[in-house]
Formats: structure tokens, sequence, C-alpha cells
């Protein structure tokens, strides 16, 4: 009886269809998130500015975008570099999250907020592991559905499913609004981010996932993404909530 019961989740709420290895597997969306602060340095300034040029002058952020920084110069330039990525693994060795950051594909991310989105169509087989190297800019981390709302500043860390939606949005706003970062705001945050493998144990026991809730669906499927109640499903950007994708 119990194998029944497992499928009926994939029906009757979110289900995640990633890639393992050469094969497609399901499993469910966690609202957990893992939250926490971490004494880190300030970046030089002169990294910064930096940052703040390359965010200028070629990423150009609109509202709501996030894009890549070159993270191979900045590695170069940033003395402390290592000393951040080991409060991280410390912080998540309380967790007793046991994956070696070391071993992840790591990113250096800037934003200018965040519309409403998941990741599990790109990042199906991991979770997030991100750590905000901005100072405070009046700017929250906002996950919709478990009701999680984060303050960004420098030190900030989370780790949660990708496929759960998530925003950065104005503190005093109830969503996303693209007028709430006008032109002359400096309101761009840059931080790391690493793809934790969704599969591994300890991973999967914090986040609560359960894994082959619809494996004959995911059979059919060739490209990794998620559905609400046994159909492709979409995120609103200005709200978070879900719906039936087009």
């Amino acid at each position: 009886m119990s194998v029944p019961l497992q499928l009926n989740r994939a029906r009757d709420g979110l289900a995640s269809y990633f890639r393992s290895a050469n094969v497609m597997r399901s499993r469910s969306v966690s609202d957990v998130v893992l939250s926490g602060t971490v004494d880190v340095p300030a970046p030089p300034a002169s990294l910064v500015a930096d940052w703040e040029r390359e965010i200028l002058l070629h990423l150009e952020l609109e509202p709501g975008d996030v894009e890549a920084l070159p993270l191979v110069r900045a590695r170069a330039r940033w003395p402390d570099y290592r000393r951040c990525v080991q409060a991280v693994s410390d912080w998540m060795h309380t967790l007793g999250l046991d994956e070696e950051l070391a071993a992840c594909d790591l990113a250096l991310m800037a934003c200018r907020g965040a519309r409403y989105h998941h990741d599990g169509a790109q990042y199906g087989g991991a979770a997030f592991c991100n750590l905000f190297l901005s100072e405070d800019k009046g700017l929250d981390l906002h996950f919709p559905a478990s009701g999680h709302r984060i303050a960004l500043r420098r030190g900030t860390v989370v780790v949660f499913d990708t496929g759960q939606p998530h925003a950065v949005i104005e503190r005093s706003s109830a969503g996303f609004d693209a007028g709430d970062f006008p032109a002359g705001r400096e309101c761009s945050l840059v931080f790391l981010t690493w793809e934790l493998p969704i599969e591994n144990a300890a991973l999967g026991r914090a986040l609560g996932i359960s894994f082959d809730i619809d494996p004959s669906t995911a059979l059919l499927l060739g490209d990794e993404q998620v559905w609400l109640n046994g159909a492709p499903a979409s995120v609103c950007p200005a709200s978070g909530r879900w719906c039936q994708a087009d």
C-alpha cells in the first residue's frame, strides 16, 4: 500500500523531474529553508568597485535580473575568499550537512532584485546554497510558499530547494515590483551560489525530500521541469503563486 500512497503525492501537489546520470527521476519539492548568518569580512573596496563597474557597463541589470559575474577574476583580487568558503562549510556542518563545497559547482552572481521564479527547470537535481556578500540594502529573500522572509546583508547564508519559488524584493513590499528598483537606487546585490546535489542523503533528509514519487511520468520526460497536480507549472513573477503552465 505504501507505493500507491507515495505516487499520489505527485498527482495532488508539486513534483520535480530531474536528470540523474542518464535517467530522469522524480522527487518532491521542499518548502524547507535553512538560513543563518556567518562572519565574513567585507570584500576589498577595489573588488566591490570592480563588481559595480561590471554590473553597470556589462551586465546592465534591469529590475528583477540575475546574472553571473566573473568569478576567476574576483578570486585573484579577494584575499578572504577562502575564509568565506570555510565559513559556509563550517555552518553547513553544524546542520549535519556533509557535502564538500569544493566538489560543487560554484558561481558568483549579481541581482537587482529578482522576480519570483523557480530554478527546477535547469537545476532540478540540486539545492542552492547562497552566501550574500553585499551590505544591507533594504531587500529580502522571500519564499511565498513557506512564508520565509530573510533580510539580505553580508554573511546571510541560505540553503533551499531549487524548485521552490523565491524572489528578492523590497523589505516593505508584499511582492516583486519593478518600480521598487528605480535607476537612481543603488540596490544591486552580489552573492556566491553553490549547487548542492539533491541526492546527497544528508541534504535530502534536511530538506525532507521524497524521491521517485512518480517514476512512470519521469520515464516519459526528456527535460527537467516542475509539475503541479499532474501538469507542468509556472510561477507568477509578481506574486510567486503557482499556476498551470501555458
